[in-house]
C-alpha cells in the first residue's frame, strides 16, 4: 500500500497544478511515505527477530501494536494485518481529500488574489484622481487668490475716481459701463 501512496505521489509530482499542491506539499508526502516504509521494514525485521527468538504470533503482534496482554485472546495477527491495511487505505482517502481540499483552497486563493489585484487598481486609479483634483484645487486657489487682489486693486482705483467724480462725470461712467456691458453680454451669449 505504501507503494501505491509513493505511485500517487509520482503522479501527482509530474504535475502538481492539476492536483492544486505544490512542490513542498509534495516533499512532505514523499516523506511520510519513506517514514511509513521504515517503520513497517522495522516491524518486519521486528516480527522476525521474534519468531527467531521463539516468541508466538499473538505475543509479536500485541508488541508491536502495544496493545494490552488483556486483547490477546480477541485480536489474531491476520485482523491487526487487516487493521493496517484499513489505516492505510483510510490515510490514503485522507490525502486524497487534502489534495483535494488543497486544490480548492487554491483556486479560492488565486480567485482573493485576482480581487485584490483590482482593488490594488482601483486604489492607485482613485490615488492618481486625488493628486489631479488637489493640483487642480490648488491652481484655482492660486488663481483665486490673484483675481481677489486684482479686484480689490480696481475697487479702490474706482472709489477714488468716484470721489474726484461729479455727479455728471459718476452718470458717464455708469452709461460707459452699461454699454460696455452689453457689448460684452452680446459677443459672449449670441456669438
Amino acid at each position: 500500500m505504501v507503494d501505491e501512496l509513493n505511485k500517487t505521489i509520482d503522479v501527482a509530482a509530474r504535475d502538481p497544478s492539476w492536483y492544486g499542491i505544490d512542490n513542498r506539499e509534495l516533499e512532505s508526502r514523499r516523506r511520510w511515505t519513506i517514514t511509513t516504509r521504515t517503520q513497517v521494514g522495522d516491524v518486519k525485521k521486528s516480527v522476525v527477530a521474534r519468531k527467531e527468538n521463539g516468541n508466538s504470533e499473538s505475543a509479536m503482534c500485541l508488541e508491536l501494536m502495544k496493545l494490552p496482554i488483556s486483547h490477546k485472546s480477541d485480536r489474531s495477527y491476520q485482523d491487526s494485518a487487516e487493521d493496517n491495511d484499513d489505516f492505510i487505505v483510510s490515510e490514503s482517502d485522507r490525502q486524497m481529500l487534502l489534495i483535494n481540499g488543497s486544490r480548492q483552497q487554491d483556486e479560492e486563493l488565486d480567485e482573493l488574489s485576482a480581487s485584490v489585484e483590482r482593488i490594488r487598481g482601483v486604489g492607485l486609479t482613485i490615488h492618481k484622481e486625488l493628486l489631479a483634483q488637489e493640483k487642480i484645487i490648488d491652481d484655482l486657489g492660486t488663481e483665486m487668490d490673484s483675481t481677489t487682489n486684482r479686484l480689490d486693486f480696481v475697487q479702490k482705483k474706482v472709489a477714488m475716481i468716484m470721489k474726484k467724480a461729479s455727479a455728471k462725470g459718476q452718470i458717464m461712467m455708469i452709461l460707459f459701463l452699461l454699454v460696455l456691458f452689453i457689448i460684452l453680454f452680446i459677443l459672449v451669449f449670441l456669438t
